[in-house]
């Protein structure tokens, strides 16, 4: 099978999987390009509540395949910028489950989510210095905030890889699990995000990330989710559903 995007949705959760097995899953020019269309497509479907990004086999992604980089007319930078800033854009919550490398270009998808859960033995790494690569602005400002700028300065100054214990310590992942329990745990985290209210999560996700350049931002906002969850009726639902010792059916959808 030719590199790809595999992608399925079940159960209120779309799997996309990184499919390159023989370059450890490296993304050549042609998945870069395809991640934000394929992303449109799922981001309003009414059955997707959910998003998981892993890769094929023993690893997540180990960047971008370097053979493909010299391609004519092909800006692999540029096309892996635009790929990350879709995942972060993802209007529901997204989770990279990570195993074996994750690295580059890999880190850098992982990190475009809103969680990242890693199988021990996992190793991560941010590594244009090696190759003399420019770190786009938004992706370093991206790592900065999720780990720190003494973690990020550490990462794209030396390009050396950590493994899962210093990740979680430094919060580039949310979670370690044990080998071999990796899926069981993203199956039923997932499960979780489902049941939960999205516009809780849609408004928290948009809260988090903050304005960007082109944004004014603050009581609007406010104003925006708070008549958002008056129009809902996911509050009454939710307080009923405590009250009445059931699970929650809640309506508004981010699409």
């Amino acid at each position: 099978m030719e590199p790809q995007l595999l992608h399925g949705v079940a159960d209120g959760i779309a799997t996309v999987v990184i499919h390159h097995p023989a370059k450890r899953n490296a993304m050549t020019a042609r998945m870069w390009r395809d991640l934000p269309p394929l992303l449109g497509r799922l981001a309003p479907d009414p059955a997707v509540r959910a998003l998981v990004l892993t890769g094929e086999g023993a690893h997540f992604c180990a960047g971008a395949d370097i053979s493909t980089l010299g391609e004519p007319g092909e800006d692999t930078r540029s096309l892996a910028v635009a790929a990350e800033d879709a995942l972060a854009a993802f209007p529901k919550p997204t989770l990279a489950a990570v195993r074996g490398s994750c690295v580059g270009g890999g880190c850098q998808l992982a990190a475009a989510c809103d969680l990242r859960f890693a199988e021990e033995g996992a190793r991560f790494g941010v590594t244009p210095a090696r190759l003399g690569i420019v770190y786009a602005a938004s992706s370093t400002r991206r790592l900065a905030s999720l780990v720190g700028p003494a973690t990020a300065k550490y990462l794209l100054f030396s390009a050396e890889l950590i493994d899962t214990e210093r990740a979680l310590r430094t919060g580039l992942v949310d979670e370690v699990l044990p080998a071999g329990e990796l899926d069981a745990r993203v199956a039923r985290f997932a499960r979780v995000l489902v049941s939960r209210s999205q516009l809780t999560q849609a408004a928290a996700k948009e809260f988090a990330a903050g304005p960007d350049e082109r944004e004014t931002y603050g009581e609007e906002r406010d104003t925006y989710w708070t008549e958002q969850a008056r129009g809902s009726g996911d509050t009454a639902e939710g307080v009923a559903a405590f009250l009445e010792r059931r699970e929650p059916r809640f309506s508004w959808t981010a699409s």
